[in-house]
């Protein structure tokens, strides 16, 4: 699980970070549709964030630079407990107010893939 302070992370998570968890690409199942927004992330990676067209609740994140991961909302899992935090991403564009855990790894920016 990440903590992501990029500025699109901050618009999606209302202001503050996102919280997010990597899985394999082939452990994930999906039950309904999804709606696909493109977008180039600040670190170049073309992004495909999936969302419910109905409640316009965030779901996913992928990379297409990574297809064989999905990047989770921590808050769309059934068990928001599955894992805690080890790293705290993009902390350079983390408003000055921002709490930043220092007993996790903090990288400026993007940090090297998981996988």
């Amino acid at each position: 699980m990440r903590l992501c302070w990029c500025r699109l992370c901050q618009y999606l998570a209302a202001g503050n970070a996102t919280v997010n968890v990597v899985f394999p690409s082939d452990a994930i199942s999906v039950e309904g549709e999804l709606t696909d927004y493109r977008s180039v992330a600040d670190s170049g990676n073309v992004m495909h964030r999936r969302f419910c067209p109905k409640c316009g609740t965030q779901l996913f994140s992928e990379a297409e630079a990574r297809p064989h991961l999905v990047i989770v909302r921590n808050g769309a899992l059934d068990d928001t407990a599955l894992t805690t935090p080890g790293a705290t991403i993009w902390t350079a564009q983390a408003p000055e107010w921002a709490w930043i855990d220092a007993a996790l790894p903090r990288h400026a920016g993007q940090p090297p893939p998981v996988a």
